[in-house]
């Protein structure tokens, strides 16, 4: 069995449905109509120990709701998840020592408090023996670099400040899994590429399992080879980034300098763009290979220079939601 083995998981959940308009509002009063509202269906994966995986999709797909199962906050309608010999929301006293959580947009830092303060309450909620803590804290705070801002009161800090003191309160107590909820989210670019490089560091010396949910694909790019896409409450793809690229991400974005005019119809040549100093090619190599099409160009224009790039993941993302119509 699996490290993380999840078996046809679905949550379904009742919202209230409420029409626009006063009279429609004065009856809600008396009689509410409620709709239901399926969160996931008949999810099913497995994660082994070590792996980083990407869990992605569009607002709304079910992430969320499978980080919370996942974690033992709710309880499916049905379906089985168990991780590493337990299930979450019946052995969630002994599992939650188990797992760290960090949620880009909520925090578990007490605000008028010292991030420190924080540290001493959650070492005593995890009882965590005073030598191991002190070890594991000077650790975090090295790697982390947080000297200067221990000590400080959370809400003195800046996003990317207090990001790093998340992190490291969720990892005091040594958790073999991490789950990440848009941990980057309002980073500057220095603060991400620390952060980063702080869970591949995590990952890679003590093999901690990490699930990672981000709208940010360089997150998931940098740390993550596999990835689950979810739509519509269902994973629609589970694979590496590589077969994802390879499958998608057939497309190549060449600029071209001349001064030339450059007329091409050829077939895999999807777009072409004037630009102040040449063209701007967009082709789709299951048709036409960059090699064949610089051979057409070079034979009707002097080419001056060269810039092939290649698709971006956002694009390809998209793709597949196109793909999936979600």
């Amino acid at each position: 069995m699996s490290f993380i083995e999840v078996k046809q998981i679905s949550k379904e959940f009742k919202v209230a449905s409420k029409k626009s308009g006063l009279k429609e509002a004065f009856k809600s009063f008396f009689k509410r109509e409620y709709l239901n509202i399926k969160a996931v269906c008949d999810i099913s994966f497995s994660i082994e120990k070590g792996e980083i995986v990407g869990y992605i999709g569009p607002n709304g797909a079910g992430k969320s709701t499978t980080i919370k199962i996942l974690s033992g906050i709710l309880t499916p309608d049905k379906g089985r998840c168990m991780i590493d010999g337990m299930v979450p929301w019946l052995d969630r006293k002994k599992y939650v020592k188990k797992i760290g959580v960090v949620f880009g947009q909520r925090s578990q830092l007490w605000w008028d408090i010292p991030a420190e303060d924080t540290f001493d309450l959650l070492k005593s909620m995890y009882d965590i023996p005073e030598e191991e803590y002190q070890a594991t804290k000077s650790d975090l705070i090295e790697k982390l670099n947080l000297k200067d801002i221990i000590n400080i009161p959370v809400r003195q800090l800046s996003l990317g400040q207090r990001m790093r003191c998340e992190i490291a309160a969720s990892l005091l107590h040594n958790p073999e899994i991490l789950f990440l909820d848009e941990p980057t989210i309002g980073l500057d670019a220095v603060s991400k590429q620390l952060v980063r490089d702080f869970i591949k560091k995590l990952n890679k010396e003590k093999k901690t399992t990490i699930i990672l949910t981000s709208h940010d694909m360089s997150d998931i790019t940098t740390l993550a080879r596999r990835i689950i896409l979810i739509g519509k409450g269902q994973v629609l793809y589970d694979g590496s980034l590589k077969r994802l690229k390879n499958k998608y991400g057939t497309y190549r974005y060449i600029g071209i300098k001349s001064n030339e005019k450059l007329i091409i119809r050829n077939k895999g040549v999807i777009k072409k763009e004037k630009t102040k100093d040449g063209y701007y090619l967009t082709i789709d190599t299951n048709v036409i290979t960059v090699s064949e099409l610089l051979n057409i160009v070079s034979r009707k224009i002097k080419i001056d220079d060269i810039e092939i790039d290649n698709e971006s993941i956002d694009s390809i993302i998209v793709k597949l939601y196109e793909d999936f119509a979600i």
